[in-house]
C-alpha cells in the first residue's frame, strides 16, 4: 500500500472509531481491493462489518438486492446500480456507512459497451444527525492504465469519497 493510500485508510479508521461508526463495502470491478486496503489498517475489525465482491448482475441482484429493472434499464455500471449496491451492503451487514463500487476496469475484450474502460461509479450511504446521506460520484480516468492500475485508482477514489464525507 502506498503511503498516500495507507494514510487515507488510517484516517478513515480513526474517524469511524471516534464516532463508533461502522462500514460495509460492495465492490465489483475493484474485486475486493477496497476491502483489502481497509483491512491493512490494524484494528479494522472494530469498525469494518464486512463486504463482498458482486461481480455479476446475478450477484448484485441476489446478494445485494439491486432491483432487476435497475440493472436492465441503467446497466451494471451506472450511478443507480452503485447506489443500490451501497444500500444493499449497508442493509446486509448492518453498518452505519456503506460504499458501493461498479465500473469498467478494462481492457475491453469481446464485449461491446458504450461505457469506456476507466469508468467507475462510487456510492456512499449513511446517516448524520438523523439525516440520510447518499452520494454518488462518477469517476473517469483520462488514460486508464493496465487493469491493476485502473482497479487501484478506483479503490483510491472510493476511499477518498468516504474520507471526504466522514470529515464533515
Amino acid at each position: 500500500m502506498t503511503a498516500d493510500v495507507a494514510d487515507v485508510a488510517v484516517r478513515v479508521a480513526k474517524l469511524l472509531t471516534a464516532r463508533a461508526g461502522t462500514l460495509a463495502v460492495a465492490e465489483s470491478s475493484t474485486g475486493g481491493l477496497i476491502l483489502s486496503l481497509l483491512t491493512d489498517v490494524p484494528g479494522a475489525s472494530r469498525w469494518l462489518r464486512g463486504g463482498l465482491v458482486a461481480y455479476t448482475n446475478t450477484a448484485k441482484r441476489d446478494l445485494l438486492g439491486v432491483p432487476a429493472p435497475t440493472l436492465s434499464t441503467h446497466g451494471a455500471v451506472s450511478p443507480e446500480t452503485a447506489l443500490e449496491m451501497a444500500r444493499g451492503a449497508r442493509r446486509l451487514f448492518g453498518a452505519a456507512w456503506a460504499l458501493g463500487e461498479t465500473g469498467v476496469a478494462g481492457p475491453q475484450t469481446g464485449r461491446r459497451s458504450a461505457k469506456p474502460a476507466g469508468l467507475t461509479f462510487l456510492a456512499l450511504v449513511g446517516e448524520r444527525d438523523g439525516q440520510p446521506i447518499e452520494r454518488v460520484k462518477r469517476h473517469l480516468l483520462p488514460s486508464p492504465g493496465d487493469r491493476v492500475a485502473t482497479k487501484r485508482a478506483f479503490a483510491e477514489a472510493a476511499l477518498a469519497l468516504l474520507l471526504d464525507e466522514l470529515q464533515k
